[in-house]
């Protein structure tokens, strides 16, 4: 199993991961609302700007204070990412 560091010393299996979101967009910001009421909303920003937002297989949504791009490649490249 391959994990990811989405930040902070913070790890996600690569393998449960549908897609990786830059916050920006309305129905974005509408898809996190409706995870935090629904209590499947995991920020994991350390009070920092969310910069990814990473849409996991088992319906949790998980905030990043690090860009999708740098997530992308490592991905790719099949490295580890670290902070």
């Amino acid at each position: 199993m391959k994990l990811i560091n989405i930040g902070f010393g913070n790890l996600v299996s690569a393998q449960r991961i549908v897609a990786i979101i830059s916050p920006d967009s309305a129905p974005i910001k509408r898809m996190v609302q409706e995870s935090r009421e629904r209590g499947m909303l995991i920020d994991a920003t350390y009070g920092r700007k969310t910069a990814s937002i990473f849409v996991m297989d088992s319906d949790h949504v998980i905030l990043s204070a690090l860009s999708p791009e740098r997530f992308h490649t490592a991905l790719e490249e099949g490295e580890e990412i670290a902070t």
